[in-house]
């Protein structure tokens, strides 16, 4: 399978997500609709998919030690967040710049497992390789759209925040460019591990930040309704593809 049409898929998943979330000015409104749709993806993806595959590629253990070690991190990273002086010019309050930031974080873990993911399967043939990359670059159009939408609300810079949402296509790569060249020496159990700590960085995320958040300014009804249709439509995309 030629490298550069890889890396040309790859990219355009956050391109097309990255472009649509700051394709409008979000109101306050959808911005809570947005974080509990991407706290339902979030958790459907790890759920249904990076334990599952932890397990499986590894061991019960690596995978649990493994989501404790992303709940930890990603505690560790909020208290940290807390901690230093956020911008001024934010506008909007610090809970949600808080919110966007670890949003930002946990997808950058989450796309590191992704880019191994389509790197090892080039052991397995072009094909498998093409039908990875292209699930993968369809899974990161709404996973773009949920990080650019609520730093766009903060900052109302486009610009800055199509940069930034597009910078998570970075792991990606990294993950993609490390497996495919040093495939040989990445054990089974090393990617088992950051499947796991993956999804405990997303859970932590969904659980402590997304889900609260939006319950503190929108019906839990609602909350819940659009949760659940994020977990419906990974289920959806996982279906179709």
């Amino acid at each position: 399978m030629d490298l550069l049409l890889i890396i040309i898929i790859l990219v355009v998943g956050p391109v097309l997500g990255s472009l649509i979330g700051v394709s409008f000015n979000p109101s306050k409104l959808f911005l809570y609709y947005m974080l509990s749709f991407s706290g339902g993806i979030m958790i459907a993806i790890s759920m249904l998919e990076l334990i599952p595959e932890s397990i499986r590629i590894s061991s019960v253990p690596i995978a649990i030690f493994g989501i404790l070690v992303g709940t930890f991190l990603m505690f560790i990273f909020g208290r940290f967040i807390n901690e230093v002086h956020l911008k001024d010019d934010c506008k909007c309050e610090k809970g949600l710049q808080k919110t966007a930031l670890l949003i930002i974080t946990g997808i950058f873990i989450h796309n590191i497992p992704e880019g191994l993911a389509v790197a090892i399967g080039t052991i397995s043939g072009a094909s498998l390789t093409l039908s990875i990359a292209i699930a993968i670059a369809i899974h990161d159009i709404p996973e773009s759209i949920c990080t650019s939408v609520p730093y766009l609300y903060c900052t109302r810079n486009k610009l800055k925040t199509f940069l930034v949402s597009l910078s998570v296509i970075f792991p990606t790569l990294i993950g993609f460019f490390a497996g495919y060249f040093f495939y040989r020496l990445i054990s089974p159990g090393f990617v088992g591990l950051i499947t796991g700590i993956t999804a405990g960085s997303m859970i932590y995320i969904s659980a402590d930040e997304l889900i609260p958040s939006s319950c503190s300014k929108i019906s839990n009804h609602h909350t819940i309704i659009s949760f659940m249709i994020g977990v419906v439509f990974v289920i959806f995309l996982d279906l179709v593809i």
